[in-house]
């Protein structure tokens, strides 16, 4: 298993289109779609038969960690992967109906003219074949994904090929950043803050939910592998690399980390027991291992299952050999926090939910935003914004919402975490003024022509859903689960 997406997301090509177009099949509630048949046939689209050794072949490519393997009897990981195959086979079959084809000599092109395999200015060859060892991918694979992500790059140009922005929609979208605002406002922080959950709710939300408040306290055992211990050179090499494939398969062999490294002498780390916060149970952080290794490692939830990742070019192999879990009570700062944290957050949501319902109705006009700032002991204040430059009251995001909000209008702006929450009433808007012949013109016609590309894109998707008669082998994809 030299190849893996993990390693590929690193390459230039995969990071520009990857995920572009992933089509949305579903795999819940389609019926007959889901059909019996031929046991070595996964998957039918239209007349092109996408069989289980081919499926199986790009599974054992995308290098699944143990764990990853374990879940799928019980997730829909599977679903999720054919379901993203699929959608690349589809894609596939697109771009040959549309005549997409990359010849060796645009393939050669391409690669000779990406500036990561440059040397004093020029393409090194060098370069190219140190990239492909140190990525653990052979050149016939890697080509195939380069020539696999240009033609959908190209698929992608052909479709949003001639696309003429009219000027009204530049406008629009250059009014969308360039208003001046002038607005009555209340900032809830206070209101919220205030508002204290009761002794009575924390205890029955502790009792109700004791069994995630346990910690658990872990071992771990860890070691960095280079050259000069696997195979006594410096460099990167093949051997190297052949030494990482065969711990690789000890460990899907289902060995433990002393069996995986046999008889090779190697001496490797092990912690003391220690929390999510490198803490022990006395409270001391435990420094001897690296940050980013720790995260991956303590994530483990079986023990004397080892791991072999790739972090920042170095390679680390590690282990959880013992687990302690320890119940927190009440007394522990971090429940009582995370109780309370949560409590607020559902107090919140009540609170925001029940002042939409009032907007959406007409109920909760400037009138009664005075109503309920008097009420709560709440301070209304007057902000005239011009444009998004931030201030000490808003950021840009919530300033893009109030924007969206009409004069004469009562709005509710908050983001994403609930920790920014407003009540504003707009007085008045005034836009600003854009000329033809400036670089503004261009920046604001570019991005309403992404918006608009996007849009086309989801059409796209949705109209190859349509399409294409696809068949997926419910029994196959049930006897692949089971063989984990």
């Amino acid at each position: 298993m030299k190849t893996s997406i993990a390693k590929f997301s690193k390459s230039i090509f995969v990071k520009i289109l990857v995920g572009i177009i992933i089509l949305p099949f579903v795999f819940w509630g389609m019926g007959d779609i889901f059909r019996g048949g031929n046991q070595n046939i996964l998957v039918t689209i239209d007349s092109e038969k996408i069989s289980t050794q081919e499926f199986m072949n790009y599974l054992n490519r995308l290098n699944l960690s143990e764990a990853e393997r374990k879940e799928i009897k019980n997730t829909n990981l599977l679903e999720r992967i054919i379901s993203e195959y699929t959608g690349r086979k589809i894609i596939s079959l697109e771009e040959k109906n549309m005549g997409i084809i990359i010849n060796d000599n645009s393939l050669k092109n391409i690669i000779t003219n990406d500036k990561t395999f440059f040397k004093k200015g020029k393409f090194s060859r060098t370069v190219y074949e140190k990239f492909l060892l140190q990525s653990a991918i052979t050149a016939p694979t890697f080509e195939r994904n380069v020539v696999e992500q240009e033609k959908r790059r190209q698929l992608l140009n052909y479709l949003s090929k001639g696309i003429v922005i009219p000027d009204h929609v530049i406008l629009k979208e250059f009014n969308k950043e360039n208003q001046t605002k002038t607005i009555r406002y209340i900032n809830l922080k206070n209101f919220y803050k205030n508002r204290k959950p009761k002794e009575e709710e924390i205890k029955n939300i502790y009792n109700n939910n004791k069994e995630i408040f346990f910690e658990d306290f872990k071992s771990i055992s860890f070691i960095k592998l280079n050259p000069l211990q696997l195979t006594g050179e410096k460099e990167y090499d093949k051997a190297f690399f052949n030494k990482i494939e065969e711990i690789e398969n000890a460990i899907l062999d289902g060995n433990n980390m002393s069996a995986t490294l046999g008889d090779m002498n190697l001496k490797f780390t092990i912690t003391e027991e220690i929390n999510k916060k490198k803490l022990n149970k006395k409270g001391i952080e435990y420094n001897g291992i690296e940050n980013k290794l720790f995260k991956k490692a303590f994530i483990l939830k079986e023990i004397n299952s080892p791991q072999l990742i790739n972090l920042e070019n170095e390679y680390f192999l590690f282990e959880v050999i013992s687990i302690n879990r320890v119940e927190r009570d009440l007394n522990n700062k971090d429940v009582l926090d995370t109780i309370t944290s949560q409590l607020k957050l559902r107090d919140k949501i009540e609170k925001n939910t029940s002042i939409v319902k009032k907007i959406s109705t007409g109920k909760f006009n400037l009138q009664e935003m005075k109503n309920f700032a008097k009420k709560n002991n709440l301070k209304i204040k007057n902000k005239i914004l011009y444009g998004l430059k931030e201030n000490e009251e808003f950021n840009k995001a919530i300033i893009k919402e109030i924007f969206l909000t009409n004069k004469n209008q009562t709005n509710l702006i908050t983001n994403s975490k609930l920790t920014e929450n407003f009540i504003i009433y707009v007085d008045k808007t005034e836009y600003g003024k854009i000329n033809r012949n400036s670089d503004n013109y261009e920046k604001y016609r570019a991005k309403a022509k992404l918006n608009f590309t996007k849009e086309i894109y989801k059409i796209y998707d949705e109209s190859v859903n349509i399409k294409y008669d696809i068949n997926l082998n419910q029994k196959t994809i049930d006897r692949i689960k089971n063989s984990f």
